[in-house]
């Protein structure tokens, strides 16, 4: 990887755009050797391990949000990325379910945006899961057929909804954050040394099997002393982790489901992105920690984790064997912190740092397109 890198600055190239090409080539398939997997034990120089603050959160309030006690938690830094935390699934049996049916059943759900209602009427969009649940349990594996919406479903935001257009978030759009990801976040964020860490925005991306997330930093957000989290959950992803300049090298680095990234201090603002989901294993469609039997557990006795009905998992769990879901969580304001009057400023940079998926761009292109020409365009 170092010897890629050194070859694509010689040649004035973009570092960090020739290993996301290599990662997202399809033919030939591209090497993962030099993927860091941090579900293994590592041998690795760039690697160590982080100590976190037990104390920080009790065993009742992890068990409350999902997680196995603090100090059962493995987690890692990488020496040349300060302030970047990986956290190797910390969550306890079955929890995991629950996470998913919230990101494909109840998050999706207006009042939250989603990019179908770019192109949809909001009744047409109201329940997403209803509208697809009968069609996706009948289809056929190998055989071409009209996607669901939920098939069609690329993000939703949560909180302070964000502006896809501006790059901004603002007063005047937000819905009440879910309480069940804000108490998660927050002993995340405990754990990690961030005392008070207070979720306020969070957008959720749907990876299908060819999709991607383009190169980016995640800056709109007033206060970047706060870490951002990452949530993961089916299919493993390559996620590669740069500088502050696209000209720097990217790290590359296995997400799998259950695995969370936090963000903070100098890692807050380097430029990241998901060449590529990695094909699941032949005969083993869903990882095992998503078969793992809720039973058990303490999970459900206080009503933060719901219980995931056998019907809606079937559901979850046919949509998972060929995608993922990812949760972000972060908090855009400081304490004394408000949103300013005008933000031309923040649109007119010009630079467009802040990621979307490379659909999201196209719903963007078909939005305008449509607004000019009177015509839907499918996606």
């Amino acid at each position: 990887m170092a010897k890629m890198a050194a070859s694509v600055l010689e040649h004035g190239e973009d570092a960090f755009r020739k290993i996301f090409k290599l990662y997202k080539r399809r033919n030939p398939p591209p090497d993962f050797s030099d993927v860091i997997d941090f579900s293994k034990n590592l041998k690795n120089d760039m690697v160590f391990s982080v100590e976190l603050n037990p104390s920080a959160v009790s065993e009742t309030d992890a068990c409350r949000a999902g997680l196995r006690p603090v100090r059962d938690w493995r987690a890692f830094g990488l020496k040349e990325h300060s302030g970047f935390i990986f956290i190797s699934n910390p969550f306890l049996p079955g929890s995991q379910q629950h996470w998913v049916r919230q990101c494909l059943k109840t998050y999706p759900q207006k009042p939250n945006v989603c990019n179908l209602d770019m192109h949809m009427a909001p009744t047409e969009t109201e329940d997403i899961w209803k509208k697809s649940a009968d069609i996706l349990r009948k289809k056929t594996q190998g055989k071409r057929e009209p996607k669901t919406l939920l098939e069609k479903l690329r993000w939703v935001t949560l909180g302070y909804h964000y502006d896809w257009n501006s790059k901004t978030y603002s007063a005047d759009h937000y819905t009440q954050f879910p309480p069940d990801l804000h108490s998660v976040s927050q002993e995340v964020a405990a754990a990690c040394g961030f005392h008070g860490f207070s979720a306020e925005a969070g957008i959720l991306n749907y990876y299908r099997a060819d999709s991607s997330l383009g190169i980016h930093v995640d800056e709109s957000e007033l206060d970047h002393t706060r870490p951002l989290l990452s949530f993961s959950f089916g299919q493993a992803a390559v996620f590669l982790l740069g500088g502050t300049r696209r000209e720097d090298p990217a790290t590359p680095m296995f997400m799998q489901s259950g695995d969370i990234m936090v963000m903070s201090g100098p890692s807050r603002l380097l430029y990241h992105a998901v060449p590529c989901i990695v094909p699941a294993p032949t005969g083993q469609p869903l990882p095992a920690c998503l078969q793992e039997s809720q039973q058990g557990t303490d999970l459900h006795t206080d009503g933060l984790m719901q219980e995931v009905p056998l019907e809606d998992w079937e559901l979850c769990s046919r949509y998972l064997h060929t995608s993922r879901v990812n949760m972000t969580v972060r908090q855009v304001l400081g304490d004394g912190q408000a949103f300013p009057t005008d933000t031309t400023s923040r649109e007119s940079e010009g630079s467009p740092k802040d990621g979307q998926h490379e659909q999201q761009e196209q719903d963007l292109k078909a939005k305008k397109k449509r607004n000019s020409s009177g015509y839907d365009l499918d996606l």
